[in-house]
């Protein structure tokens, strides 16, 4: 495992890998697989780049270790990824992502753009408006989501009035100059890839500077129950966030998933989307390698393929073509209490298409708006 416990993106790692070690005890607690219990080596890279690399290679060069669960941006998994190649292991990357990447050595558990960005943008034009300001962090992931969002409202003939990218682990200043953008250009619309400690320090300055969520909602992929856990409720109140699973999906397998993971790492834990994935691959590596009968990487990757699982968001499935996930697309917007409130989700489970190459018609909404589920 590689999570960090400290860092800019920790809160949300955390709850990541807190997925892992459950859904790891629920497997050995019913006998392991054929016998054996799985055992997590775990490091934390702190949120370095460089530790992650290292982290990856001691797993796979000194500890035995040919399956590895971990990481949370886009820079984390380059890194680790050429050494999870170079040495025929596996990653499991349980986190939402920009796309446009394919490896063999790779499953993708967390919602690729076209999962999230089409619904999400479509939802934002028929409710909020076609003016449209992108703020992120500066690094992949938010500089593609963001060409994504752009294409997808230039083409519903809306406009993107600018795109604005502060330092990952950002200062007061970097919001500052954010917010005078946003009283220079009056947007309709502020779509956040902020990631981490940063998201936190956008919405307060948002907030304190008077503008309010009813009239100008910042929509996020990068707002979940880990960062929300962190914020007062009134700073971010009404803002919204599309993920294929929330901490408040009432599904009777979502209530049994959550009840279970707050009962082992405590009531204030927050349950994200990330987590659900990771506690997902866990549950999918384990029929994999049950069915494989040996723990070679390739016999486990190719058991994989096609391979469904009743997961707490609905019934999943690893896409043999692209080794990322056929996920359920949702829209919540938090309320008073810092709960998200689920306004709309698909009908249907989403193919991943991290290329974007069939995006086709945006999907009809199954709910009218603001219509809790």
């Amino acid at each position: 495992m590689l999570f960090s416990r400290t860092g800019v993106t920790a809160a949300a790692e955390i709850s990541e890998a807190n997925a892992v070690l459950l859904a790891a005890e629920e497997i050995n607690g019913a006998g392991g697989i054929r016998g054996r219990k799985i055992e997590p080596i775990i490091y934390d890279p702190a949120c370095s780049i460089s530790k992650y690399r290292e982290g990856a290679v001691k797993l796979l060069a000194q500890d035995g270790v040919r399956i590895i669960f971990g990481c949370y941006t886009s820079l984390q998994r380059k890194a680790v990824l050429p050494e999870v190649e170079a040495y025929r292991g596996l990653l499991f990357y349980p986190t939402f992502y920009e796309g446009y990447e394919y490896s063999d050595r790779c499953f993708y558990g967390g919602a690729s753009a076209n999962q999230n960005a089409v619904a999400l943008a479509r939802y934002l034009i028929e409710n909020h408006g076609r003016r449209f300001l992108l703020v992120g962090s500066n690094y992949v992931f938010p500089y593609e989501y963001n060409r994504v969002v752009s294409d997808l409202v230039n083409g519903a003939g809306g406009s993107v009035l600018d795109e604005i990218y502060v330092p990952v682990e950002p200062e007061q200043q970097d919001f500052d100059k954010v917010i005078r953008q946003i009283e220079k250009h009056q947007p309709e619309v502020i779509v956040s890839t902020v990631v981490g400690t940063g998201s936190q320090l956008l919405y307060e300055t948002y907030a304190k500077a008077g503008f309010e969520a009813g009239k100008m909602p910042i929509a996020s992929l990068t707002m979940t129950e880990a960062e929300v856990a962190l914020m007062r409720p009134e700073v971010i109140a009404g803002h919204l966030t599309s993920a294929s699973f929330f901490e408040t999906l009432s599904t009777e397998k979502a209530r049994r998933f959550v009840a279970s993971f707050k009962r082992r790492f405590g009531d204030d834990a927050p349950v994200t989307a990330s987590a659900e994935a990771a506690y997902c691959q866990v549950h999918l590596y384990a029929k994999a390698l049950a069915a494989a009968g040996r723990d070679d990487p390739d016999s486990i990757a190719q058991q994989l393929s096609g391979l469904e699982f009743d997961a707490p968001q609905g019934r999943i499935r690893i896409d043999p073509g692209n080794h990322h996930t056929e996920l359920w697309s949702r829209i919540a917007r938090i309320d008073a209490m810092g709960k998200f409130n689920i306004i709309w989700q698909s009908e249907t489970r989403i193919r991943p298409d991290p290329y974007f190459v069939t995006a086709g018609e945006w999907p009809a909404f199954s709910r009218q708006p603001d219509h809790k589920t």
